[in-house]
């Protein structure tokens, strides 16, 4: 299971400069990726999406490269004098045609176009170290999801245990509850003396019990959870198909609660509601 909330950072130095990504991912619908590149890694972005696409498949993702170049690259000037040399050869001849003389001055030559040469880097080199260090941070992000997901199935497999112990104590008192009914029903009777017919006492009682019978909700609880457990313990996504489970157990809560004819059932109901919102809060989070 992983989930969609994560974070990774991996940083290398170079000869010639530092690298830094930085990957951040939240929840989303969808796959959803940003790519932030320096304008000389731009290159590098269709890799860089495919790569996402291949290890992921939920979630907004934000990628982010920044590079510094070292000290050692910028800290001594080195001059083209091949420019040089022809920008004054060009000036003289310039000066014998209009007959005006005025010698270039050093920063005039400076501010030149390629007078001052940039230290040369394989650039080709630059991006596949660029592209390595993104797969260690791919690599570190997933690894980083996982362990989220692993934290949320031990979740959500302790919550469904919860609802089990839950519908378990229902399905337990459910004859009491209804015995006790019967009794406090033929208590009111007596109480009003009321001379009813047998059967049609009979008939209340049952009319009561149908309405209050809620064994066919707790054995949809019980099948949903089953579904819950198979699903987390399968591979692949796992985030719609739970959020879809989540809305079926908070359905048939609901139904438990509107049957409930005791305050036993009506608590239960109310605590099946609170761990299923747990369990879907947490499931927002879900590849």
């Amino acid at each position: 299971m992983l989930s969609m909330t994560a974070f990774a950072r991996q940083q290398v130095e170079l000869e010639w400069g530092t690298l830094v990504w930085e990957l951040r991912s939240v929840n989303h619908r969808y796959l959803e990726t940003n790519v932030r590149l320096p304008e000389m890694f731009r290159g590098l972005e269709n890799s860089i999406r495919d790569k996402l696409r291949k290890r992921l498949h939920r979630g907004k993702v934000e990628c982010q490269l920044r590079y510094a170049i070292a000290e050692s690259s910028t800290s001594s000037i080195q001059l083209n004098r091949e420019l040089i040399e022809q920008l004054i050869e060009a000036n003289r001849e310039i000066e014998q045609i209009t007959g005006n003389s005025k010698a270039l001055g050093s920063m005039e030559i400076l501010r030149w176009p390629g007078v001052i040469r940039e230290q040369e880097f394989d650039s080709d080199t630059i991006e596949q170290q660029a592209l390595d260090l993104f797969e260690k941070s791919l690599e570190e992000l997933v690894g980083n999801r996982e362990r989220e997901g692993t934290a949320i199935k031990d979740m959500l497999l302790q919550r469904v245990n919860s609802i089990r112990e839950i519908v378990s104590n229902v399905r337990t008192q459910m004859p009491d509850i209804l015995a006790r009914q019967r009794q406090s029903l033929l208590d009111k009777i007596t109480d009003l003396k009321a001379e009813l017919e047998a059967t049609r006492i009979e008939q209340e009682v049952a009319l009561l019990a149908q309405k209050a019978d809620v064994a066919e909700e707790l054995d949809r609880l019980d099948s949903h959870l089953d579904e819950v457990e198979r699903v987390v313990n399968t591979n692949g996504q796992k985030g719609r198909r739970l959020d879809f489970l989540m809305q079926e157990l908070n359905r048939e809560a609901n139904t438990l609660s509107s049957k409930s004819i005791v305050i036993e059932t009506t608590m239960g109901a109310v605590e099946l509601k609170v761990l299923i919102e747990q369990m879907r809060e947490q499931i927002q989070n879900v590849e």
